[in-house]
């Protein structure tokens, strides 16, 4: 990205994305509170795969900032304020998303960041943007040690960043309310735990077999599998010899798809349960049998059914997007918003101004914000965690995923 002085014009990319690199980067408009009579231009970034197979997330992420940004705009939410986006691809590779954050950071321009997907992902970037004051908002990390430190399991909880935050609700929360369900409302009692080996499915499994036993259940064999690869029948045999009534998968869904397929296949056939990396229509199309019966939580509830979400799913299906919002867009738009809040903030604490010093002033402000969302009230704690801990079960009916259950958690 080229580097850009302070007076520098908006330069529109052909992507669509705006890459603006100056701070408080200035254009022609006729709202504004700015001396000169200009509006102050400040850019939203964004790192998710956009490519390869957990694309689907990422296009759903884009579309849902670029929905908040023209919002925005359109409403001259922050008067004097001209947001813009600028979306790139770390193809859920953390030394890709590292690469990224170092981008985002050096351009001047980048207000705040939404992303990534992978916990794996957002680990290697939390310390590059940390250093350069940079607000992050994932809509899909779930991993508790991102926002409470390594020691959380044992109740040395330490925010690591104060950069960092998220509109997902956390895995200690998704693996818990998975135990739950699977125990007490699906009446399983021994299960067969498998994880991808990567951050987010070692320790959403981890969380679900320490509940699923404080709760009485068996785990009778636990087995890892690889990302990427595509023969898992070993796996698939141990967990029909295992004896297990159900599997529970930490990973994502091009792999889970793959294994559910591979254990039907070797006569077990049970229900394989996973978290919101699985709740994709991928997951069913990964497979060649029938996964009628297999289940997945995902955070929030179906943001269709969200009467707080109407506005969004019209404006998104008239934006004309080719790819779907998909299980984290609502959480998307409410972390761009946050950012949005909190720019907004900043501007009337600085007498209707952009600050000098916007990344930091943007950053104190983000504790403070709170509103409701697509995805219901959205504010944030002291670790920088969703206040929000709405999940809900989804389970596979005729080649679907169909809503099961959605309850608010509580221990």
């Amino acid at each position: 990205m080229r580097h850009r002085s302070l007076l520098a014009l908006t330069t529109t990319l052909t992507t669509g994305a705006l890459i603006l690199t100056a701070c408080g980067s200035r254009d022609s408009g006729n709202n504004s509170n700015s001396d000169d009579g200009r509006k102050t231009t400040v850019t939203i970034g964004i790192t998710v795969p956009l490519t390869g197979s957990l694309s689907p997330f990422g296009q759903g992420i884009k579309n849902s900032v670029d929905l908040a940004v023209k919002t925005a705009n359109k409403n001259n939410e922050v008067k004097g304020v001209t947001f813009a986006m600028t979306a790139l691809d770390d193809q859920a590779l953390p030394g890709t998303g590292q690469q990224n954050a170092a981008k985002l950071a050096a351009d001047k321009n980048v207000i705040g960041v939404v992303g990534p997907v992978n916990s794996g992902v957002a680990q290697s970037m939390q310390d590059v943007l940390a250093k350069a004051d940079l607000t992050q908002v994932s809509p899909a990390n779930t991993n508790p040690a991102l926002s409470q430190g390594d020691n959380w399991a044992t109740g040395e909880k330490k925010r690591p960043f104060k950069t960092y935050f998220r509109t997902a609700t956390t895995d200690i929360i998704q693996g818990r309310f998975a135990a739950q369900y699977l125990y007490k409302d699906a009446g399983k009692r021994k299960v067969f735990v498998v994880d991808d080996k990567q951050t987010y499915g070692v320790g959403l499994a981890t969380i679900f077999a320490q509940e699923f036993k404080r709760l009485g259940g068996d785990v009778v064999g636990t087995d890892h599998l690889t990302v990427k690869e595509t023969d898992f029948s070993a796996t698939a045999n141990k967990i029909k010899n295992s004896g297990a009534d159900a599997v529970y998968f930490g990973g994502q869904f091009p792999e889970g798809g793959l294994l559910s397929d591979q254990v039907k296949k070797a006569g077990a056939h049970i229900p394989l349960m996973g978290g919101d990396g699985m709740y994709n229509p991928g997951f069913i199309t990964a497979s060649g049998e029938s996964n009628d019966g297999d289940l997945a939580t995902s955070v929030g509830y179906p943001v269709e059914d969200l009467d707080s979400a109407r506005k969004f799913v019209t404006g998104y299906k008239d934006a004309g997007y080719k790819d779907p919002y998909a299980t984290y867009g609502g959480y998307a738009y409410d972390g761009a918003w946050a950012i949005i809040e909190a720019v907004k903030k900043a501007v009337a604490d600085n007498n209707g101004k952009l600050p000098d010093n916007p990344r930091a002033k943007v950053l104190d402000a983000m504790s403070s914000v709170s509103f409701d969302g697509v995805t219901g009230k959205v504010s944030f704690d002291q670790y920088g965690d969703t206040t929000n801990k709405q999940l809900t079960v989804y389970q596979v009916k005729n080649n679907a995923w169909t809503t099961l259950k959605s309850a608010t958690f509580k221990d």
